[in-house]
């Protein structure tokens, strides 16, 4: 079996602010073979890289994003909080790290050959204009044959490719998609039922028999957020396309 490629959660985000220049830079230098990160709406209408609806958690404000337009969301500190929890990791340049917008995330990953994981974090209420704001972002990229554009709301992906159709999509599983689902392998034909092209889960929902059937479907898989190196040993004999970690640096010093 083919080795994983190590894809950089939030960018690396065990070593700067999650989404976040910062992140995304470290993600590099480290020498991720991917990077991932979350995509809203703000006011404004531009697509801006951030996970959370507010910034409460990593702005100690309690503003909802979409409250709140690009230019006022780039004068926001979403750094300083990974100083005061992680003061190990603490530097002083992190204060300065802001809301970027999807455009400044691709200008800083021009030239990256890794794979380029867009998470939209959709909703049934503006699930639409956020992939158009988006598929209008990545349209003319050259990196448009590096980027998965990945969802937990599945109806999404058809949008997306009725917008996009030559860019790859992925169906996002969590756990809780269990107490809809008889099976796990059940995953794979709500993926292809809504068109997409590849399969993203959470490392609790991976068996050797869903990884058989992916491959069987010719659907990649991968597989989030795992930050503990053993994980590989102990599903190695699955195929699997790219993890997402935090820590990618664990996962590229680890023993094969």
């Amino acid at each position: 079996m083919t080795r994983p490629l190590i894809v950089a959660h939030r960018g690396a985000s065990a070593h700067a602010p999650e989404n976040t220049l910062a992140a995304f830079r470290s993600a590099i230098d480290l020498g991720a073979q991917g990077v991932e990160f979350d995509v809203q709406l703000s006011k404004d209408g531009v697509p801006v890289v951030i996970h959370d609806d507010t910034l409460s958690r990593t702005g100690g404000r309690p503003e909802q994003i979409a409250d709140l337009a690009a230019s006022q969301l780039a004068r926001m500190d979403v750094g300083s909080w990974f100083n005061r929890k992680y003061r190990k990791r603490a530097r002083e340049e992190f204060a300065n790290e802001r809301v970027p917008t999807l455009e400044r995330v691709l200008q800083l990953l021009k030239g990256f050959r890794g794979l380029i994981y867009v998470e939209l974090k959709a909703s049934s209420e503006n699930y639409r204009p956020l992939v158009s704001a988006v598929c209008d972002t990545i349209r003319d990229s050259d990196q448009l044959g590096q980027m998965i554009v990945k969802s937990f709301k599945l109806a999404a992906i058809p949008e997306v490719k009725h917008h996009l159709s030559e860019v790859q999509t992925a169906a996002l599983f969590a756990p809780e998609i269990m107490h809809f689902l008889r099976r796990r392998e059940h995953m794979l034909a709500l993926a292809r039922e809504f068109g997409a092209d590849q399969l993203s889960v959470h490392h609790s929902l991976v068996t050797p028999r869903l990884c058989k059937l992916a491959e069987a479907a010719s659907m990649p898989l991968t597989v989030w957020t795992v930050d503990d190196p053993n994980w590989l040993t102990r599903r190695k004999s699955c195929n699997i396309r790219a993890l997402i970690t935090n820590d990618p640096k664990k996962f590229l010093t680890a023993d094969p």
